[in-house]
């Protein structure tokens, strides 16, 4: 105080270069984690999004598979009407030629 210099002792830049490399590591090393946090979390919200796609992609495939049932029941049904049609019109054709052979 006085114009006095106070100085450490010769160890003691030794201590301070150690306790600055421990810090810069330190720094590093909560550098590391928070990138690698942030990529975790990212990666986290990648994967839920996937899934909401993955979970939509499924229910248009059900609704896509439920159509398809209906168009299948519904041509099933018209192919069943159009079967008994024919035979009635085999039927009536059939009574026509036995008419037309009697009146022969």
């Amino acid at each position: 105080m006085n114009g006095q210099l106070v100085t450490l002792a010769d160890g003691g830049d030794a201590v301070g270069a150690w306790v600055g490399g421990v810090g810069a590591a330190g720094f590093f090393l909560l550098l590391i984690v928070i990138v690698w946090q942030v990529a975790a979390t990212w990666r986290a919200r990648m994967l839920a999004a996937r899934e909401e796609q993955y979970k939509a992609l499924a229910s248009k495939y059900a609704q896509l598979l439920e159509d398809n049932v209906e168009l299948h029941r519904r041509s099933i049904d018209e192919m069943k009407q159009t079967r008994e049609e024919l035979a009635q019109t085999r039927h009536s054709v059939g009574s026509m030629e036995k008419m037309m052979r009697e009146i022969e």
